[in-house]
């Protein structure tokens, strides 16, 4: 086995469709280190298949196990149950060195020299840059660390309430002892960094490794055009969903669960986006200029085209800014799918 991978984490199939992502990102970007996949029992045999393909490992973490560590620390502390399974990276002793990235981060270009970095690196928290960011870092597993930051957690606990906020104070000399485990914002850069500084974007964008979804909605979650437009120069959530569309959806199947199984309902029809009835598919093709096309069946077509029908409010959403009380609420979403279901019901 190799002695340095990359790990990721997938709770459940929704999550678990990120890390196929990720996977094909890694790819692309030509990494030589393979990537690590772990799940939790709420992983389908399904998803954990695909996931075997696309990795070296995949590696059940299951923190209620009795004969786990994890599990006697889980009883004292049971708010912080993901975190005590993030943790699990540093019981991964088959390798000398890893680096841990989220399931909502995505490779834009090839990083492997991070594996060049000690423990712990990682990249200032674009909210508060005294703390990093635990989307991505750089640890050497070790049993040893581990056991103690399992007996910190349940001293200490977390003061955000997950891995980062213990993280933190577990690394607490990260910002000050050495300045090359601070790494740069291109190795971690939010997805809304290309707005909310756009000269600073503008001038270093084009060094960006890997972008982080933080926050709501993740790709996988979008609920307006984002999902089914083409994907523009420099538009993250665009690339995001065109590896989703290119290698991920053709894979996936309804024995998975979550948004595995509903976006299994979808097919690639051809090279022009148009979302389309599974009915419809042998009629003429539409017009519109060349790029990727999703065939939905049954009623997922017009709720499809339901949530698209406002791409103006699509870099609001890129940037967390999200009306969740008003256009944006659950409910207005819902009402605008059924509208669209009921007009095409129509003679």
């Amino acid at each position: 086995m190799a002695a340095e991978a990359w790990v990721t984490l997938a709770t459940n199939d929704s999550y678990a469709v990120g890390a196929l992502v990720l996977a094909h990102s890694l790819k692309s970007a030509n990494t030589t280190r393979p990537l690590v996949v772990m799940i939790t029992d709420q992983v389908s045999t399904a998803m954990r298949d695909r996931l075997g393909v696309v990795s070296c490992l995949v590696q059940e973490v299951n923190v209620m196990d009795s004969h786990d560590s994890a599990h006697l620390a889980l009883l004292a502390r049971p708010e912080l149950g993901i975190t005590f399974t993030k943790l699990h990276c540093w019981a991964l002793t088959a390798f000398s060195k890893c680096v841990f990235l989220d399931a909502d981060t995505l490779v834009i270009q090839n990083c492997d020299e991070l594996f060049e970095r000690e423990e712990f690196s990682a990249a200032a928290d674009a909210g508060w840059p005294d703390c990093f960011n635990s989307g991505v870092f750089v640890f050497r597993p070790s049993l040893e660390t581990y056991s103690k930051l399992l007996s910190f957690a349940v001293s200490e606990g977390s003061f955000d309430g997950g891995d980062q906020g213990l993280l933190n104070s577990y690394f607490a000399d990260w910002a000050t002892k050495d300045i090359s485990r601070r790494l740069p914002f291109i190795y971690n850069m939010t997805a809304s960094g290309s707005y909310s500084y756009r000269p600073a974007y503008k001038q270093f964008g084009k060094n960006v490794r890997i972008v982080h979804f933080i926050g709501s909605p993740k790709p996988w979650q979008a609920s307006e055009a984002s999902a089914f437009q083409r994907p523009v120069p420099g538009d993250h959530i665009g690339l995001w969903w065109s590896i989703f569309v290119s290698h991920v959806l053709p894979c996936l199947s309804s024995e998975m669960t979550g948004v595995a199984a509903q976006f299994s309902q979808l097919v690639v029809k051809d090279e022009r986006q148009q979302v389309v009835s599974k009915e419809e598919q042998h009629h003429s093709q539409p017009q519109g200029s060349p790029q990727h096309v999703v065939v939905a069946t049954g009623g997922e077509a017009a709720a499809a085209a339901a949530v698209s029908s406002a791409p103006s409010s699509r870099e609001a959403w890129e940037q967390g800014c999200v009306d969740y009380t008003g256009r944006d609420s659950f409910d207005k979403i819902m009402e605008k799918i059924a509208k669209t279901l009921e007009s095409q019901q129509k003679p």
